[in-house]
């Protein structure tokens, strides 16, 4: 286990099906119903549990990018195109918030947008500028096809609220589903 980030560890697009399984595994290992409810505030979480099928669209879709250090995925990045609105229920409600919304005097959908699928780092790598490394990923191989990248974060992940504002996004709003779960909307210029 590294301390901090080095030239082992490469940034960039996954590569194929071994990529897709050990995302899957990582994203496992983080889900609420898999870690204790302390872990779960003080590391942060992950929320939406992908399958194979829907990760493998996205990665045909966009690049999806990855942290790896000796073969390992060690962190992931997932680029989620507006056409996958429908597809993961627990998002819908961002995707109507971004449709109504506007920034910096700008309709939101009026952008060349995409939103975070969803941003992870294994345990072990944790504070050592991996989930920076692999926005700055999203900057390099995206920013051209792209101006901004528009995530959601439950307010009550606060180590993910922290580590996104770290990278410069910005909060478009606060809205609370009908499950009562508070989110925050958030945006990031990556073209700038």
């Amino acid at each position: 286990m590294p301390n901090s980030p080095d030239s082992d560890i490469f940034f960039g697009p996954a590569a194929g099906e071994q990529d897709l399984h050990q995302i899957l595994a990582l994203q496992q290992l983080n889900l609420p119903g898999n870690i204790s409810r302390e872990e779960a505030l003080s590391q942060g979480f992950v929320t939406v549990e992908h399958d194979i099928g829907l990760l493998t669209e996205m990665y045909l879709s966009a690049p999806q990018i990855v942290a790896v250090h000796n073969g390992q995925v060690v962190g992931y990045a997932l680029t989620m195109l507006p056409s996958f609105a429908d597809r993961v229920p627990v998002l819908v409600p961002m995707f109507e918030r971004i449709n109504s919304l506007s920034w910096k005097g700008r309709k939101l959908s009026d952008w060349r947008y995409y939103t975070m699928g969803q941003v992870c780092v294994a345990k072990d790598y944790r504070g050592m500028g991996i989930f920076a490394g692999l926005y700055a990923g999203h900057r390099r191989f995206l920013s051209q096809q792209y101006e901004v990248v528009i995530t959601e974060v439950a307010t009550r992940n606060t180590r993910s609220i922290r580590a996104h504002e770290k990278v410069g996004f910005e909060t478009l709003e606060i809205y609370t589903v009908p499950d009562g779960e508070e989110w925050a909307l958030i945006g990031w210029r990556i073209d700038a």
